[in-house]
């Protein structure tokens, strides 16, 4: 049976002198996750958030917090963020040195783990470890930063993990990053996906941050519907 969609805002379009007061927002307006990129500055260039944001976050709500490691060595940093109230953790399979290992700690450290990969990382690298995976996240952008354009080229290597996680009767939901808004949740959805990372089309929406999350929600709706 699917699942319904579900919406993970990103707080890295969020206002970081407002960020519980907006967390909150979001979890009221119906987002399902709260997604958190953290960045060091090699892996892509920016650094954005660590293990004290996390611990921010987790104070201020209950819902899940899905932290996605862009980083390098991302195992030496597994168990801070599990300690800092991460429920999930995504490492990039082009970072880690041994992706089945750093897999099978997140789920010591009592988290679900997620197997992460780039726009140009292709489906068959993927395939030998989705069975380790609760999640498996695409980028359909370039990481590094919130605001850019969806890449349609990642839609066909979705279909292909979706049609390879049903063959091999595991649970795992494809998570998918970078330019999600309205227009482009329904491509993803119709790929196969299942959970929805927005950054700027929840925080920078001209209504305001429900009606970010409802204008996502419903264009789920209406893509279910046809």
């Amino acid at each position: 049976m699917a699942i319904k969609p579900l919406i993970a805002p990103s707080i890295l379009s969020a206002d970081f002198s407002r960020l519980g007061e907006q967390i909150a927002e979001a979890e009221q307006g119906g987002a399902d996750w709260i997604h958190i990129d953290v960045m060091d500055g090699h892996f892509v260039p920016p650094i954005s958030m660590g293990q004290m944001v996390t611990e921010t976050c987790r104070r201020v709500t209950d819902l899940p917090l899905d932290v996605h490691l862009m980083v390098e060595q991302p195992d030496e940093m597994l168990q801070s963020f599990a300690e800092a109230g991460a429920d999930h953790i995504h490492v990039h399979i082009e970072a880690s040195p041994n992706i089945q290992r750093s897999l099978e700690r997140i789920h010591k450290l009592g988290c679900k783990a997620g197997l992460a990969v780039n726009p140009e990382t292709s489906a068959a690298a993927m395939l030998p470890y989705v069975q380790l995976a609760d999640i498996v996240l695409v980028m359909s952008v370039h990481p590094g930063y919130s605001g850019q354009d969806f890449l349609p080229e990642i839609l066909p290597k979705v279909s292909e993990l979706r049609r390879a996680i049903t063959k091999s009767g595991t649970s795992a939901l494809i998570e998918i990053d970078g330019g999600v808004h309205a227009e482009t949740l329904p491509l993803a959805l119709e790929a196969g996906a299942q959970v929805f990372v927005a950054a700027s089309a929840v925080f920078h929406h001209t209504e305001g941050i429900a009606a970010g999350i409802q204008a996502l929600r419903n264009a789920s709706l209406e893509k279910q519907k046809r």
